[in-house]
């Protein structure tokens, strides 16, 4: 007669030959469907050539379908109006280059120079991301911007 002990580690045994045998038939089937992992790519515009030396920053990059667009100023003189127009501008272009749009961005920074045009900046910003605006984060830049601009944006989308 077997001991109730025996007959657990016999089974216990018989069991996991049978579950390594089906996930080694499996295996294969399991690596086809692995999604491959998602790639950085550097979107520069069109034209442009890569730099022969690593450069200090990228202006726009993506990691798999999210898009990143760095900070983008205005280095002209003009009033806080033409410097958000300017600068929404310039992120709509890096968008739209990088298969993106304004109706696609999920985050935005604001940077401003001084907090006091934070009403003028929102009336040329409100309605530049389309019916659903992203999530933004307002802040006056302690020391300003860099550049002279009075604002400066950088935003995150999707692809």
């Amino acid at each position: 007669m077997t001991s109730p002990r025996r007959k657990f580690l016999k089974g216990s045994v018989a069991t996991a030959a049978g579950v390594a045998a089906g996930a080694a038939a499996a295996a294969p089937q399991a690596q086809a469907q692995t999604p491959t992992a998602p790639v950085k790519k550097v979107h520069r515009k069109p034209g442009a050539k890569a730099p022969t030396a690593p450069p200090l920053f990228n202006g726009a990059v993506s990691y798999g379908n999210l898009l990143f667009i760095a900070g983008k100023g205005a280095h002209f003189q003009g009033d806080i109006k033409a410097h958000t127009k300017h600068v929404l501008d310039e992120v709509q272009k890096e968008l739209e280059n990088a298969g993106s749009s304004m109706e696609k961005v999920l985050k935005c920074n604001v940077y401003l120079h001084d907090l006091k045009d934070y009403a003028a900046m929102n009336e040329v910003f409100k309605g530049r991301f389309g019916m659903e605006p992203p999530v933004r984060t307002t802040i006056a830049a302690a020391g300003g911007i860099p550049g002279d601009s009075l604002v400066e944006i950088d935003v995150i989308a999707y692809i």
